[in-house]
């Protein structure tokens, strides 16, 4: 029969810094005497407390995203189910909370700021306390006509929701991963069909509020909180186009940032993503400062560091 493996612990004696092992068996929670065998200090050493294993609330569930109006949307569908919500704007504090308040659920933007929602999944699905976690990334493209395959990737998550069929789809893809049934593919998924610009002979289409946006503002606010608010806009917009080339085109993506080549593979893609920033931003918000730019150097430092 194998012998047990012994396990020590290591104490420092406090008058003469000697590092002492000690085996676990002679130890008792009261407390057991043991002589330092190079200064003869008495040391009273206590067996260790187990620690009891955190495990994750199946009534909490996480809500990270960078739109209020969305987070309030997704909160509202969550509580009616049960669940308490708690959220995060970006994400390190998605990280903070996660990690802190141990939901069984999250729901993950995929183009958060300080720490892109993607990674947030790698990085939640990589610990030990978190990797049952559950998680749900929100690719907000811009687009929606746009896309007609899955991201190829979902670092981890369990599903994904394009931004605008949460309302739809949301609580039941919740039901089905508590059950235990597999994911939906996209393809499975029916596809409406949406008109583009050349079906509309002469009319110019209306666009279409986000998930949780209000189609008209409901009160007057000031000159500088609107400020705020465009800059905000133009930040998120900036975020949701990178992720967008980020997200359906990883390894292409990667190998351009290993060889400093990004701008020049994918300039049909940033040319087009400025094209509509410049068309969705107004021209006051776009004098501030190049926030397209900004976000996507900002992308490139963060992905060559992981990279490297």
């Amino acid at each position: 029969m194998a012998a047990k493996e012994v396990e020590n612990v290591v104490v420092v004696c406090p008058k003469c810094k000697t590092k002492l092992k000690v085996d676990d068996v002679k130890l008792s929670p009261q407390g057991s005497r043991f002589r330092c065998p190079k200064c003869s200090t008495v040391l009273v050493i206590k067996k260790p407390a187990v620690q009891e294993k955190k495990t994750l609330d199946g009534k909490k569930a996480l809500i990270a995203h960078s739109n209020p109006s969305v987070v309030e949307n997704i909160r509202t569908l969550l509580v009616g189910q049960g669940y308490t919500a708690l959220t995060s704007a970006d994400g390190i504090d998605a990280m903070v909370k996660a990690l802190k308040e141990l939901p069984w659920l999250g729901i993950i933007e995929a183009a958060l700021p300080k720490i892109y929602g993607f990674e947030v999944c790698k990085r939640l699905k990589s610990r030990p306390e978190t990797k049952e976690m559950k998680l749900i990334l929100v690719p907000s493209i811009y687009d929606k006509t746009k896309y007609r395959r899955e991201p190829v990737s979902l670092y981890g998550a369990d599903d994904y929701i394009e931004e605008h069929d949460l309302s739809t789809r949301l609580i039941d893809a919740i039901i089905r991963i508590r059950s235990g049934a597999p994911a939906e593919t996209k393809a499975s998924q029916p596809k409406s069909p949406v008109p583009s610009a050349s079906d509309v002979s002469g009319a110019e289409k209306k666009p279409q509020p986000a998930f949780g946006q209000p189609e008209a503002p409901l009160a007057k606010v000031s000159a500088e909180a609107k400020g705020d608010e465009l800059t905000e806009k133009a930040r998120r917009l900036a975020r949701t186009i990178i992720n967008d080339i980020y997200l359906y085109n990883a390894a292409k993506v990667d190998e351009a940032v290993r060889q400093d080549k990004f701008y020049a593979v994918f300039a049909a893609e940033v040319k087009e993503g400025k094209k509509l920033y410049d068309n969705r931003i107004p021209q006051e918000t776009r004098d501030k400062a190049d926030f397209y730019r900004e976000a996507i150097d900002n992308f490139l430092s963060a992905k060559k560091k992981a990279l490297s």
